[in-house]
């Protein structure tokens, strides 16, 4: 069961949402707020997994509420105004639903929370123990079905806000995953963070021109904060110069 809070302004839009809550068999309905305030008063006694929570509203707004939060839960946005969207996945929201919100587009945000919180809670248990992390292969998520991936085919992951793009030797696979999540299950294998959106494979990068990376065809940014790291790890420990 995931345990959600809707935060509204509008009566109506609380009773709304809480409906479709009521008829959806893995949400339960821990409490509604008329603002991010109440909501934290609330938190301090009885954490949740989701926030259904609209923009507009007085004293803080869901976007600097979303702003100033240390750790939120998962995140659903409810709102009138689609303007704010782009800003609300930038501050990682599962979803964005304009009003009036149908029930079917409410379910449908809703499965993405439930795919995304079982992912969630396999990462809970912590590390693999020392013997496991030798596995070379997990599985995802991806089209409705479970995808075998094996590490040595993994060219690089591409992170897309609540979503991540792994392209391998045989395709690219598209996963409801934060890449801050999957950067720990590949510790230990060869890869590497070069940019906050981008995590290579060691192993397959080809060349490294400027600020990218050259995989194949594929090209992938270099950061300036990640630069100095990538050149030592990669290049450093393994170029050929004469000696100064």
């Amino acid at each position: 069961m995931i345990k959600c809070v809707i935060i509204d302004d509008e009566p109506l839009a609380r009773e709304g949402i809480a409906d479709y809550v009521q008829e959806v068999d893995f949400l339960r309905l821990a409490g509604t707020c008329e603002n991010p305030v109440e909501y934290m008063k609330l938190h301090e006694k009885n954490p949740v997994d989701l926030l259904f929570l609209d923009i507009q509203m007085p004293k803080i707004n869901g976007i600097d509420f979303l702003k100033m939060a240390r750790n939120p839960p998962m995140v659903i946005i409810t709102t009138a105004y689609p303007s704010y969207a782009l800003e609300g996945f930038q501050l990682n929201v599962l979803d964005y639903l304009v009003k009036p919100v149908t029930f079917d587009r409410f379910f449908r945000s809703a499965a993405k929370a439930r795919d995304y919180h079982e992912l969630l809670n396999r990462n809970a248990a912590g590390p693999l123990p020392a013997a496991e992390k030798t596995t070379d292969y997990c599985f995802i998520k991806c089209g409705g079905k479970y995808e075998k991936i094996h590490f040595e085919d993994i060219l690089y992951v591409e992170g897309m806000q609540n979503y991540i793009n792994i392209y391998t030797t045989k395709g690219k696979y598209v996963t409801l995953l934060y890449l801050k999540n999957l950067e720990q299950h590949l510790e230990g294998h060869s890869f590497i963070r070069v940019h906050k959106s981008y995590i290579v494979s060691v192993n397959k990068i080809d060349s490294i021109h400027g600020n990218e990376i050259f995989i194949g065809p594929h090209r992938v940014p270099i950061s300036r904060h990640y630069r100095e790291q990538v050149l030592q790890q990669v290049v450093m420990s393994k170029l050929w110069d004469k000696p100064r």
